[in-house]
């Protein structure tokens, strides 16, 4: 199989993207594949991994905040600088409102954590940060990844874990290039 490559950046944004991909039932879901993942990652070797699994920490803590258990009582503070500290405020606070509990039907963060996150977005908003959700591809780099992979010689790296082969979400890992 040869390794087809999606950028972090997309796999994190389309987190954000739907609220039923915010639940806590896909934040079992991707967190079983990410785990997976991760042990794949381990036994690909830094040669064919490379910076894989520190790639994915925007998307490992977003799906981290949807486990988070008695989510009203965790602070800003908690949750910026111990649980999520990739994360801005911004997409916390996508997170945050987004996040349902499909299973159990607990709730998310407390109105209050909500409405100190709006206050920090209006700050940043005032001081011309960023507003933004999304992750933004990395620009500051050079080359393309079109560059990239072109530079690269075609590599076998087995199949991908069974979790994510039998995932039509993750079909695009496991399609032979044409």
């Amino acid at each position: 199989m040869k390794a087809n490559f999606v950028p972090p950046f997309l796999l994190f944004n389309s987190l954000l993207l739907r609220r039923e991909c915010c639940s806590f039932s896909n934040g079992e879901y991707v967190k079983s594949g990410l785990a997976e993942l991760e042990q794949w990652c381990c036994y690909a070797t830094e040669e064919y991994a490379g910076t894989a699994w520190d790639e994915l920490k925007h998307i490992r803590q977003a799906v981290g905040f949807l486990f988070i258990h008695q989510k009203p009582k965790k602070t800003l503070n908690e949750i910026t600088n111990e649980l999520c500290p990739v994360l801005n405020i911004q997409q916390l606070y996508r997170i945050s409102t987004m996040y349902w509990d499909d299973k159990y039907g607990t709730h998310s963060v407390s109105s209050e954590v909500i409405s100190n996150m709006r206050v920090m977005m209006t700050e940043d908003s005032n001081n011309a940060v960023s507003s933004s959700f999304w992750l933004d591809d990395d620009s500051s780099i050079p080359f393309s990844v079109d560059d990239i992979l072109k530079s690269m010689p075609q590599v076998d790296i087995g199949e991908p874990p069974p979790l994510i082969r039998e995932n039509s979400g993750f079909v695009f890992l496991h399609q032979r290039a044409e």
